[in-house]
């Protein structure tokens, strides 16, 4: 495949306000390259695969390789949904392997812990606080995990914790779902993608149809902003 193409490859399933801290920031031009991956999870219906869309898409605008696979629940709207982007020169194979996530941006906080097989104590976890019990969890009638529990239990993986209130950004951008787009603006601000804020920007407007494209800018703009003016909670 050449630079620069975007695969997307669909596999089969097998049966608030911020808190804590945040990586530094990294140098877009001092990015190691060769292999960055990113790992989206949450349920269907939340915006996942729009989301590694707009993240793949924005790499391809700056020449880089990009590689995307997703795996769908069984309902789709309900279901877990996986997706993994995996950017840089040497990067073959279209999924993470455990351990090897640099970002775990995550949709549902259920589904994020779920997921925390791919981190590490390097992986920068950022997510969304709404809770979606997956179709799963309501068939099996087990009890959902309080937020601080989830939390507590990320942070025994990497301490790199950022949870965003997303559901609030996007209703106050004007629409309940683009609140996939809030979380993208949110790990954008972080400094922790190998991509610029314009290319993420330039995806939006090709990816999003005319009619919602104002409220996504919006949206993106507002959770860019929720972590850009908390300073104070990075390390």
């Amino acid at each position: 495949m050449e630079k620069s193409a975007l695969t997307r490859l669909s596999a089969q399933p097998a049966d608030c306000a911020l808190l804590s801290v945040r990586t530094k920031p990294l140098n877009v031009e001092e990015v190691r390259m060769d292999e960055f991956n990113i790992v989206l999870a949450g349920v269907g219906g939340q915006g996942i695969l729009l989301a590694s869309e707009i993240l793949g898409t924005a790499a391809v605008k700056e020449g880089l390789n990009v590689r995307v696979s997703e795996i769908h629940g069984m309902a789709q709207r309900g279901g877990a949904v996986v997706s993994n982007v995996r950017i840089g020169d040497k990067v073959l194979a279209p999924t993470v392997l455990e351990g090897k996530a640099d970002v775990l941006l995550g949709f549902e906080p259920l589904e994020t812990l779920r997921n925390l097989k791919f981190a590490s104590e390097k992986t920068l976890v950022l997510m969304n606080d709404e809770t979606v019990p997956p179709t799963e969890l309501m068939r099996t009638m087990k009890k959902y995990p309080g937020l601080n529990e989830i939390t507590e239990k990320i942070h025994r993986f990497t301490r790199k914790l950022i949870v965003v209130k997303a559901a609030d950004l996007a209703l106050k951008a004007g629409n309940i779902l683009t609140r996939n787009v809030a979380l993208i603006g949110a790990l954008a601000a972080t400094g922790n993608l190998p991509v610029k804020v314009e290319s993420l920007e330039e995806a939006l407007r090709e990816l999003v149809p005319a009619k919602y494209l104002e409220v996504n800018l919006k949206a993106f703009k507002l959770g860019f902003e929720a972590v850009g003016e908390n300073k104070s909670s990075r390390f």
